[in-house]
């Protein structure tokens, strides 16, 4: 969904979200910038990935971007990146930080069992048009449970279809990100077409790195009358939980 193109960042078609033709699911910028992060730390250095927040400053374009990041709190123990995306004339349109921590040397005993697997499960029903995108053709979807058509909490398996960046496999803390700003989508209180319910940030916690390609949300939405919207998923891939994503909605009745 992503290619690189004499040296900079391209988005495709598969990165577009559902809301605007001309910008980007939510899920692909911020895998985007869990690579910066993890290209910008040494490997093997005993520290993990703890939290990674998103700010969705605004629509995210397609085309050519740029990808900041940067080490702003170094450490043996604790470390905090920040990243930000901007466009070719300097806008941002993403700003990020992530947080590391040594990995702790306990075993806390059991594990949190994952949801029934993708085999089986009901295909994804997210209405297809003449573009591609995210949902459709940047990602494969099975649910457990619910659909994003129903109102409701529901359970779905998410894996990539391409990898993140032309030519490169996507690691396991990127496959995560990817799927972690579905939420709102999959278990929506509110009918597509009648309302919008977008969200100007992501916050993602990381257990641990997940195995695999398949990533499952357990996903549920609260609308407060009056209020705000709010999405949350607890996380899992198939040998059990990995994290939770928390999401903030602005809600609207569409025009």
């Amino acid at each position: 969904m992503f290619k690189i193109s004499d040296g900079q960042i391209v988005a495709t078609g598969l990165a577009r979200g559902p809301w605007d033709a001309n910008a980007q699911h939510g899920g692909a910028p911020a895998a985007l910038l869990a690579r910066a992060f993890e290209r910008a730390v040494p490997a093997g250095d005993g520290l993990v990935f703890a939290r990674l927040t998103y700010e969705l400053l605004r629509p995210v374009p397609l085309g050519p971007l740029d990808v900041h990041c940067e080490l702003v709190r170094p450490g043996k123990r604790v470390q905090l990146l920040d990243g930000s995306i901007t466009t070719p004339d300097g806008v941002e349109v993403v700003r990020s930080r992530a947080v590391r921590v040594r990995a702790a040397d306990v075993d806390a005993g059991s594990v949190e069992p994952p949801p029934p697997g993708p085999a089986g499960c009901r295909p994804n029903d997210f209405r297809r048009d003449e573009l591609e995108r995210f949902p459709t053709d940047g990602m494969e979807i099975v649910f457990v449970k619910g659909r994003f058509h129903e109102i409701g909490p529901a359970t779905a398996w998410f894996r990539l279809r391409t990898p993140l960046v032309a030519d490169e496999a996507p690691s396991g803390l990127q496959r995560l990100v990817a799927a972690a700003d579905f939420p709102n989508g999959i278990a929506s209180e509110l009918p597509w077409g009648e309302y919008l319910f977008i969200n100007p940030d992501l916050t993602v916690y990381v257990f641990r790195e997940p195995v695999g390609e398949w990533i499952c949300l357990d996903a549920r939405m609260i609308v407060a009358d009056g209020g705000v919207g709010f999405s949350e998923a607890i996380l899992f891939d198939q040998r059990g939980r990995v994290g939770r994503s928390l999401q903030s909605l602005y809600v609207a009745r569409a025009t």
